[in-house]
């Protein structure tokens, strides 16, 4: 009944979204003599916050068409190169790049909200190599018939990937987890270092992953550990209704994701919305605008498998099996210390409340047959969890990190 009632709710918020954005164009045309009166701008800005708010956003374009380097402007290709009914694989190449560009594969957290959401990442890493990221489907799109998708699956895709870009380059690939997967992005450089895959990847990079939750746990930590996994099998997991392609699929919907993390900085984004009225009473559209482009992405939220999400919550934030050294893959057991083959770096946010200081950079401490040249650990001051992939200190600060420990490993 969970996901029935918000579509009840959605569908009259679009209504009321809907006549807020046309009161506000009424109101602003500059043939309405009501919209000069005192009260005719304060209203106009109004409504149109409403609007915005409450309105319904779909999945992002990437819409990355040039980069800028050296004062030179690059087009910018993009294309599927392997479609999968959870997750497609995206690639992105510029014009101008050296034919030995390292080729780097950009994994996207599966945590409701969709891969767009490291567009910056993407064209910040364009102007030096060839980027590949993986694009996860909104689970509520997948039919029933596709099958399951959990956390075996998952790193089962990012092995997959690996393997297509190394048959398909002839280079070792670079992996950059953002967040979430780093923890599937670990167990399976582990799983290919083991079995001598070609296609380990040279590098691999953690930004803001919980490898291990323990270190400095925050509010999202706490709340997976205050509750057994029934409570969320129960609470927070919903059937897809009828009107979408994914109907009875069993899935923690982006909504609730989105509800969580709006929550946790409530003040903030009331604040945020504020200002954006402030904005567009002034007449300051720019200032607007730019508030408005970042809730389009915030707010466009897709839903993960129930399985997927239930297996993360018990083997990352419960368990701690990575750290503990009893994660398994399909029954096979992930022995992180077999790492020996790729270069690990790990990057933390001074400032992240959702991985706590501590968590990403376990990783260097648990694969202890690696030198002290093939680990690395950068903290960026100053900088919340998504400043470390978006954002000036991203651009300026973390990215050449990246990209220094990249060259220095191909």
């Amino acid at each position: 009944m969970l996901y029935h009632a918000y579509e009840l709710q959605r569908s009259w918020l679009n209504s009321a979204s809907a006549w807020a954005s046309i009161s506000a164009e009424i109101l602003s045309n500059p043939a309405n003599p009501w919209g000069y009166s005192g009260m005719g701008p304060i209203a106009a800005s109004a409504l149109e916050v409403f609007a915005h708010a409450t309105a319904n956003y779909e999945k992002p374009a990437f819409g990355i068409e040039e980069v800028e380097l050296g004062g030179k402007t690059f087009p910018v290709v993009e294309a599927t190169v392997i479609n999968r009914p959870f997750g497609d694989l995206k690639r992105f190449t510029r014009e101008g790049l050296p034919k030995d560009a390292p080729k780097l594969l950009i994994v996207a957290p599966m945590s409701g909200h969709y891969a767009t959401l490291l567009r910056g990442t993407v064209q910040r890493m364009l102007e030096s190599a060839e980027v590949y990221i993986t694009d996860w489907a909104d689970a509520k799109t997948v039919p029933v018939h596709e099958g399951h998708f959990d956390l075996d699956d998952y790193i089962d895709y990012l092995i997959e990937f690996l393997q297509h870009i190394h048959t398909e380059s002839g280079a070792r690939p670079h992996m950059m987890a953002v967040c979430q997967p780093s923890v599937p992005a670990f167990a399976a450089t582990a799983l290919m270092n083991l079995h001598k895959d070609p296609a380990t990847p040279a590098t691999l990079t953690m930004m803001g992953g919980p490898i291990d939750t323990r270190c400095s746990p925050t509010t999202v930590n706490d709340l997976a550990m205050e509750r057994p996994i029934e409570w969320f099998r129960q609470s927070v997991i919903a059937t897809v209704p009828m009107n979408h392609r994914g109907a009875g699929r069993k899935v923690y919907p982006g909504f609730l994701q989105l509800a969580g993390f709006m929550s946790m900085n409530l003040g903030s984004h009331m604040m945020s919305h504020y200002e954006m009225f402030k904005h567009l009473t002034a007449g300051d559209d720019d200032s607007a605008q730019a508030t408005k482009d970042f809730y389009d992405e915030y707010r466009a939220v897709c839903d993960m498998t129930a399985e997927f999400y239930l297996q993360t919550v018990e083997e990352v934030f419960q368990k701690h099996s990575i750290p503990n050294g009893e994660f398994r893959h399909k029954g096979e057991l992930v022995d992180i210390t077999k790492i020996t083959d790729t270069a690990l770096l790990a990057v933390e946010g001074e400032r992240d409340d959702i991985s706590g200081l501590g968590q990403t950079k376990a990783a260097l401490d648990l694969c202890p047959k690696l030198k002290a040249s093939q680990k690395r650990y950068y903290m960026a001051a100053g900088a919340g969890h998504y400043g470390i992939f978006n954002g000036s200190k991203w651009r300026t600060k973390v990215a050449p990190v990246v990209e220094e420990w990249m060259a220095a490993h191909s």
